[in-house]
């Protein structure tokens, strides 16, 4: 039989469950249909999803649509179980996408878009509730197109010229057919699917079975069989328990064949087959033998964990979405924390991301979650499985750190009869790219077995950071170099000195820490959008409006984990509840308040003696303890990067990752800048430094003896920003803004007159309804002021990113996120101190020459200038002398 794996996604409340129940109903699966509101969903099990109506668990069905039997995995839509959905990814052939007409392409859709692109599974498009009032099918098309892929192209039940008209244009065979016949067969079509270039969409509405026939038929229709080797092979994407408590392995075959008491194996375990159970909603048939494209849970494996590869098959990396919350369980009084552990572990087994942890110190369990909703759910599963009343505590953000810089971290473990040394080559990586492990070490200094041994060292445990103890990331450890005794090695020594070479490198580098961060989508009223982008504003988030029309407004854009907490509540509370927010998770970036954090955890990476710093040597047949700053005194190997130097010449460079998100102060870049690229060019202009901040802040800039591209000078000025900077102009402010605005701009075009350069001086006029771009010239300045919904920020963001090249661009702002983006742009920087003192220095410098003229003998310039060129001068100096009184 050809057997099919489809996943069916959605963002929360989008229909998917609805949909799945259809599907079962028109494929005679079920006889009735059921309904999420009235908690008889076939694939809604669990109590707790029946009483909140939502899907927490991943579920499977199996049904028949003409000879092609398709499993069904119905996965949650809600954000905090977004890992229970992805590692069901692992194992689609397919996948379908659910997105609600009255909605649209919603924040979490665009994270499950990003995650199918990932895994490279091929999408079919359901927009469901398109019975709904105000749904307009044009609008949803275009969106699609627009937010996800431009492969997005509706399959109706008439095939139009129109229709293969958009399939030409995604394929070039299919262009050719088409250019031939005048058609495009179903065969090439079914591959363009496959190969992710053609995204089938189709409308309806799952409630009242309106189009999933259509749906289903184009679904068998369009999606191509996969074949499978003889070898066997399987995937395990989940581990849960029946009612009986029976411990279930859920898993794909991709290759060959199981059976009952056949012997399943891995690296360290070896265990037989009890049971093969084919499940379709609660209930299950158990079969003596299944085939490659099958999905079953088996019994009788007690090892097994989600993302493990069997026969032929790897094991997956750990899902992109992971928790960035940890919380303390807090058990009732009585229930001793070291007997419920054990059994929280089985739990764990079934969530992995929960990342249960005791802690010795503090005598407390912690796990880390994704979200409140999450909390409920286990609070649930506790007291049901152990009869517990557990409690949780406020939540704490769960941080990370990488380093910015290359270092070798070396770690020797030589007590009495004991021996290990090892150096490993610690590098930035990119964000977002987790631990990379590797090896660059010959095997004359240390064998391929204690290689092997301390790469398994590296991988089997999460290293703390030293400056919060938060677990490591974004970077690659390599094994370089190590050495081993004859008689005295053990394993174990191999484990302390890998230990202690990761942490004495981390403190050798220049760590960051990071903190995970939102995207978010969020709907409001539009006289609100100010309130809004204050808030955000304040939580050192970015955020633009994406769309609005005469009644709501829709921004977008990231913010700190720590900073967006609780501002749902806020949200409902001052747009009393018009206002919606979608938050996914976007990742880890540099920590907005690194400082503050580290002084309130209070980590002092020399007390943490389970993770130590320094090593272990022999001397005088004692062991001693050398501290971080030591180990290479006393090291046996000698140092990899100083070798390297030694034979190529070349010193390491070393790549910075984040340098276009890493915030850093106006004065930082100046002191670097001067150290750097302008310490012997004697003294420059402020803002003539056509630097990146990676150029600026992380790198001295190499001279290649070519004459620079003369690029035209434009310096964009934030109006309000520097009103309300120079506290001469502010004080202006709440008698007379006019006023302030015509003094900054009688400033700017003095010094436009000295400078010589394009002064563009841009003020938001976003809140005026109906106002458009308006472009005005103020004597020798331009004026901008912005359109409705365009804030002074998005203007100049735009002229950042469209000129760039063209231009030498200076941007004058102290909003510190306008800062941050103008230096991914690749532009210079002002703030408004710093654009006051250049102003001011100008007006001196001009004043002063224009004094020495005058005590200079009288055979000098200005008396060769006609009388009019003359006045015009002393015109400029008085304008410049009450500036600078000013």
């Amino acid at each position: 039989m050809k057997r099919l794996v489809i996943g069916i996604l959605a963002h929360v409340d989008a229909g998917k469950t609805t949909l799945s129940e259809s599907m079962l109903y028109l494929s005679g699966k079920i006889g009735k249909l059921g309904r999420v509101d009235n908690k008889d969903a076939y694939l809604d099990t669990y109590e707790l999803e029946k009483a909140r109506g939502i899907t927490i668990f991943s579920k499977q069905a199996v049904l028949e649509i003409g000879e092609i039997q398709i499993t069904l995995l119905d996965t949650p839509g809600h954000v905090d179980f977004s890992a229970e959905m992805e590692r069901t990814l692992q194992v689609l052939d397919y996948a379908i996408l659910v997105i609600s007409g009255a909605d649209g392409v919603q924040g979490h859709t665009k994270t499950l878009w990003r995650l199918l692109d990932m895994y490279q599974i091929p999408v079919f498009l359901f927009v469901n509730k398109m019975d709904q009032n105000g749904t307009d099918k044009d609008k949803l098309i275009k969106e699609m197109k627009y937010q996800l892929d431009d492969g997005c192209i509706e399959f109706g039940p008439i095939k139009t010229e129109g229709f293969y008209d958009q399939l030409a244009m995604c394929d070039e065979n299919m262009m050719e057919d088409y250019l031939q016949t005048g058609h495009i067969e179903t065969v090439p079509i079914k591959k363009a699917v496959m190969e992710r270039k053609v995204f089938p969409c189709f409308f309806g509405s799952a409630l009242k079975l309106e189009g999933v026939g259509q749906f289903m038929q184009d679904l068998v229709k369009y999606a191509e069989i996969p074949s499978y080797p003889d070898e066997f092979g399987a995937k395990i994407f989940k581990i849960a328990r029946d009612q009986q408590g029976n411990r279930l392995t859920h898993m794909k075959l991709t290759g060959g064949r199981l059976k009952v008491k056949d012997v399943l194996k891995n690296r360290s375990w070896e265990e037989k087959v009890n049971q093969i159970r084919i499940y379709s909603g609660q209930k299950f048939e158990a079969v003596s033998e299944i085939e490659a494209g099958s999905v079953c849970a088996v019994t009788g494996l007690s090892q097994t964990r989600p993302g493990e590869g069997l026969g032929i098959e790897e094991a997956s990396e750990a899902p992109v979405l992971e928790p960035v919350l940890s919380y303390q369980i807090i058990l009732p009084e009585g229930c001793d924390p070291r007997a419920m552990l054990p059994k929280l572990r089985q739990i764990e087994e079934e969530e992995p991301e929960l990342h249960l942890v005791w802690d010795e110190q503090l005598q407390e369990i912690q796990a880390q979650i994704m979200g409140e909703v999450q909390v409920e759910i286990l609070q649930s599963l506790i007291q049901k499985r152990f009869g517990v009343e557990a409690a949780f505590d406020a939540g704490r953000i769960v941080y990370k750190e990488t380093i910015v810089n290359i270092a070798e971290g070396v770690g020797h473990f030589e007590p009495l009869r004991h021996y290990a040394e090892v150096h490993l080559l610690l590098e930035p990586g990119e964000p977002g790219s987790g631990l990379q492990f590797g090896v660059e070490c010959s095997e004359d200094s240390l064998s391929k077995s204690w290689q092997r041994l301390v790469l398994t060292h590296l991988e089997e445990k999460a290293h703390k950071g030293v400056l919060t103890g938060s677990a490591i990331t974004d970077m690659k450890i390599t094994l370089v170099s190590g050495r081993a005794h004859n008689k005295h090695t053990e394993g174990g020594d191999f484990r302390e000195a890998t230990y202690r070479a990761v942490r004495q490198g981390l403190k050798e580098a220049e760590s960051m820490l990071l903190e995970p961060y939102y995207t978010f989508e969020l709907e409001l009223p539009v006289k609100m959008v100010g309130r809004a982008m204050t808030d955000l504003e304040k939580m050192h988030g970015t955020c633009e409006i994406s769309q609005t029309n005469s009644e709501t407004a829709v921004l977008v854009g990231s913010a700190p984990v720590a900073a967006m907490r609780n501002y749902q509540q806020e949200v409902v509370a001052y747009t009393k509840g018009l206002g919606r927010l979608f938050c996914s998770l976007k990742g880890y970036e540099p920590c907005h308040n690194a400082q503050e954090v580290m002084e309130s955890i209070g980590y002092d990476s020399e007390r943490d003696l389970e993770n130590p710093t320094g090593s272990v040597f022999c001397a005088h047949g004692a062991g001693f303890l050398a501290a971080w700053d030591e180990v290479k005194d006393y090291m046996h190997v000698e140092s990899y990067l100083q070798k390297k130097d030694n034979s190529s010449g070349d010193t390491v460079q070393n790549p910075v990752p984040y340098t276009e998100e890493r915030s850093i102060s106006l004065e930082e870049i100046d002191q670097i800048l001067q150290k750097t690229f302008y310490a012997n060019q004697g003294k420059k202009s402020a803002w003539k430094r056509r630097k990146t901040a990676r150029e600026s802040y992380y790198e001295p800039a190499a001279y290649d003896g070519r004459e620079k591209e003369s690029k035209e000078e434009y310096l964009l000025v934030d109006g309000y920003n520097i009103i309300h900077a120079w506290p001469e102009l502010k004080e202006l402010v709440d008698e007379n803004m006019d006023g302030a605005r015509m003094k900054l701009l009688d400033s700017l075009s003095n010094y436009q007159g000295i400078r010589k350069c394009q002064i563009i001086a841009v003020f938001d006029a976003y809140r005026v309804q109906g106002h458009f771009e308006e472009v005005i010239d103020y004597h020798n300045i331009h004026i901008v002021f912005t359109r409705e919904a365009q804030t002074a920020d998005h203007y100049i963001e735009r002229f950042a990113h469209d000129n760039q090249k063209k231009y030498n661009i200076t941007v004058a702002t102290s909003d510190g996120l306008e800062q941050l983006i103008i230096r991914g742009a690749g532009c210079s920087l002002l703030s408004a101190r710093e654009l006051k003192a250049e102003i001011e220095g100008a007006n001196e410098r001009i004043r002063r020459e224009y004094q020495e003229m005058q005590g200079r003998d009288r055979n000098c310039l200005i008396h060769k200038l006609s009388p009019e060129a003359k006045q015009q001068l002393e015109e400029l100096i008085k304008k410049a002398d009450v500036n600078r009184n000013d």
